[in-house]
């Protein structure tokens, strides 16, 4: 089969391109991740709720470097926040996130593996699972 072929069926069954704003903030998220601090931040996240000095501690960054990676992925909508007293507790927001961010690291997995795909849903609906 060749592209020439579906030609006729193109406009019927495609689906359209998201708008131009949509993929700004999609991009804008992605660059994000593209930061190996951010990622490893946002692994964790995933997981989890930390505040800054248990995450200054998981990822060996200076704490003020990671208070500025948080400040740049909470402007960028991937974290959420919430207060705990005096403490200020950080997330992922959302299920989108998580797996974008699960999803990409398990892509990079396999990649430097070679393993074929074997991940199941489990990873990404109870975040925390060791068994992948």
């Amino acid at each position: 089969m060749y592209a020439r072929d579906n030609v006729a069926d193109a406009g019927d069954g495609q689906q359209q391109l998201p708008g131009d704003e949509l993929i700004d903030v999609a991009t804008a998220a992605l660059r994000m991740l593209g930061e190996a601090t951010r990622l490893r931040l946002m692994w964790l996240l995933c997981h989890d709720e930390y505040d800054v000095t248990a995450l200054t501690e998981a990822v060996g960054v200076a704490r003020p470097a990671v208070s500025q990676h948080l400040g740049k992925l909470r402007l960028s909508g991937l974290v959420t926040t919430r207060r705990d007293g005096r403490r200020v507790l950080y997330a992922a927001r959302g299920e989108h996130v998580r797996r974008l961010v699960i999803e990409t690291v398990y892509a990079a997995e396999h990649q430097l593996s070679a393993a074929p795909g074997h991940h199941v849903q489990r990873a990404v609906d109870q975040p925390g699972t060791e068994n992948r």
